[in-house]
């Protein structure tokens, strides 16, 4: 598969191989020209024999049997050619049926690596690129005589001789590497593994890199991650809900004494700022519990009909306002009558709307365009949210969903976390993705599915 005989080869041993049976034919000619004259220097000398007188004669049969001798050597000389030529013509024959199993093996092999679902790439020993099968050119896009140059000049997104040349040191199977890229408008990640290319002798002949397309691997894993997060940060809200809540009431409760017995007496500012304060802190924590309480109860859904295009209209105009001030555009599109058959909690589902639609414009401080879109996709209902701000930093997007994580100076940290609660309760999800050019939220809601969400 890897090492095909070159056109050159081929036609070389075709050449030899046509040389010699001309080279053989003329032989087996010439013989017969021979074997010809030998026949009629026979018939001279039998003539000459009859007319020589008796004591003449013995000699000339002498030479008539060195003549004889002579033929019948003439006749194994062709014998021999006679089976030179069926030698080669055999030989033709298996130099022709292997010629045909090596076509239809590398036709096979060419069918095997055009069906497989990840890129697969040679290369030789100096880094230049020696075959690349169908899914390769799919996911990469080479330029089209990619064969015989370097490996560096495949991709500029993917640096697959960077990876090679660091495999190539380290040299373990157990090595990968993700690359994420663009391909056809959708951010996809690449996860690449390297091995030795070696031939019938064990002697290294190149690399072999393989590339899967691992996206959605990545995307179950991140909901892994973050389920796990999620039920270990359940337990402990609810702990600390369980442990703060009465000494903070008790608390609040003296404060409150405290503050009437004060009353009573001539304070100083002094003393009310302090009683202000520690009043503002204990409301803080016990908004802070509240959220703790929120995050860690699993609640019960009021599974209504919704009709995604009126409740995402109502948000738009809701937002008309603050988005004229900021200078922002905002697009609405719809797409589907099964929309209007999503079973969901709406008041929840406008709470998810409404932060996300509020984080969308909080990323366009100067003005842009942001993009609500709706339609049914694969059996679900699909919500589009998009802005045009620069996106999010690479280093952050995996924590965007992690609870307490923000990078607001006046913010809990808690939307988005709750937003990825509220649609996993609904059996949907929550995904994004993000560039320089701004940042998309998917929103997924199962269809006619009210007796399975209603048993949760």
């Amino acid at each position: 598969m890897f090492r095909v005989q070159s056109n050159e080869n081929g036609k070389s041993y075709r050449l030899a191989v046509f040389g010699l049976s001309l080279l053989s034919a003329a032989a087996l000619a010439v013989t017969i020209w021979v074997m010809v004259d030998f026949l009629r220097e026979q018939e001279i000398v039998d003539e000459l024999i009859r007319k020589l007188p008796s004591d003449a004669r013995e000699p000339a049969k002498v030479l008539a049997g060195e003549l004889k001798w002579q033929f019948r050597l003439t006749i194994l000389v062709m014998l021999n050619l006679v089976v030179t030529g069926f030698a080669m013509v055999l030989l033709w024959r298996a130099y022709r049926s292997s010629q045909e199993s090596l076509r239809d093996i590398k036709a096979m092999a060419d069918d095997i690596l055009g069906s497989m679902d990840q890129a697969v790439i040679t290369t030789d020993v100096r880094g230049n690129v020696t075959s690349i099968n169908q899914r390769g050119l799919e996911l990469l896009s080479p330029p089209r005589d990619c064969i015989g140059r370097p490996l560096s000049e495949l991709s500029s997104d993917v640096p697959l001789a960077e990876f090679r040349e660091d495999w190539m040191v380290e040299r373990s199977v157990a090595m990968t590497r993700d690359f994420h890229t663009t391909i056809n408008g959708a951010e996809r990640t690449l996860r690449a593994f390297c091995q030795t290319l070696s031939d019938l002798e064990n002697h290294e002949i190149g690399n072999v890199l393989q590339l899967r397309d691992v996206t959605a691997r990545v995307l179950i894993e991140d909901r892994m991650r973050r389920m796990e997060r999620y039920m270990g940060l359940g337990s402990l809200a609810a702990g600390l809900h369980h442990e703060i809540k009465n000494p903070l009431a008790a608390l609040s409760l003296h404060v409150q004494l405290l503050d009437e017995h004060l009353e009573e007496r001539d304070r100083d500012e002094e003393a009310r700022q302090m009683i202000g304060v520690i009043k503002a802190e204990v409301t803080r924590i016990g908004g802070v519990l509240e959220s703790f309480r929120d995050f860690a109860s699993l609640g019960q859904l009021n599974l209504t009909s919704v009709d995604v295009e009126e409740l995402l209209r109502r948000q738009t105009e809701l937002l008309l306002p603050r988005a004229a001030q900021q200078g922002i555009q905002i697009e609405l599109s719809c797409d589907g009558k099964e929309l209007k058959t999503v079973w969901a909690d709406a008041g929840r589902l406008e709470q998810v709307l409404l932060n996300l639609l509020l984080n969308a414009m909080e990323a366009m401080p100067g003005g842009g365009k942001l993009g609500i879109s709706a339609t049914v996709l694969d059996g679900a209902a699909r919500i589009d949210i998009a802005d045009s701000g620069r996106g999010i930093p690479q280093d952050l997007r995996d924590k965007v969903f992690d609870p307490y994580f923000t990078t607001k100076s006046d913010g809990t940290g808690l939307g988005l976390a709750f937003c990825d609660k509220i649609m996993r309760e609904h059996q949907g999800g929550l995904e994004f993705q993000s560039s320089s050019h701004g940042t998309t939220f998917h929103l997924t809601l199962p269809l006619g599915r009210r007796d399975a969400l209603a048993k949760q």
